[in-house]
């Protein structure tokens, strides 16, 4: 399914749902960040998806993790929760959704790098090289408070 996305744009279409999803940071020991190069949109992206009935959050940051990108992982702690009323997503079934992103850091514990129906490519990015790819400025902001180590509390937004 595609989408578009809509970051204070005043001719965005009006939210009709909320859905609770994550994302992580995930870093290697080089210190390079995850990131999948998303089918839906075409943007790059930290992985992450929807919160299922049944699980704990931190379960959904490890089960999506995996599911798109091959890596296990284990939840480490909060970035921040992201909510801005001014980025929605309409999807081409008619659903428009009001951001509600809850970001962690995660750290890796193995797999291998694959792709899946949601990701078209999956890379460790060195930092110095973000600049280069087209994220998403809701996706920049998560990237940029996961990656400041100066940071001490999570962000909420």
């Amino acid at each position: 399914m595609s989408r578009i996305d809509y970051f204070r744009d005043p001719k965005a279409p009006a939210p009709n749902s909320v859905v609770p999803s994550v994302t992580a940071v995930v870093r290697d020991e080089q210190g390079n960040l995850l990131l999948i190069h998303k089918t839906d949109n075409n943007l790059w992206a930290l992985p992450g998806g929807g919160h299922d009935a049944g699980e704990t959050i931190a379960q959904t940051v490890v089960r999506e993790v995996e599911e798109e990108t091959g890596i296990a992982v284990v939840v480490e702690d909060l970035v921040g929760l992201y909510t801005d009323p001014q980025h929605v997503m309409a999807y081409d079934d008619g659903e428009v959704r009001q951001q509600f992103s809850i970001c962690f850091h995660a750290r890796p514990i193995g797999g291998a790098l694959r792709t899946s129906s949601e990701s078209k490519e999956v890379r460790w990015v060195a930092p110095a090289d973000l600049d280069e790819l087209d994220i998403h400025p809701s996706m920049r902001l998560r990237i940029a408070h996961g990656l400041d180590a100066s940071r001490r509390t999570p962000y909420i937004g």
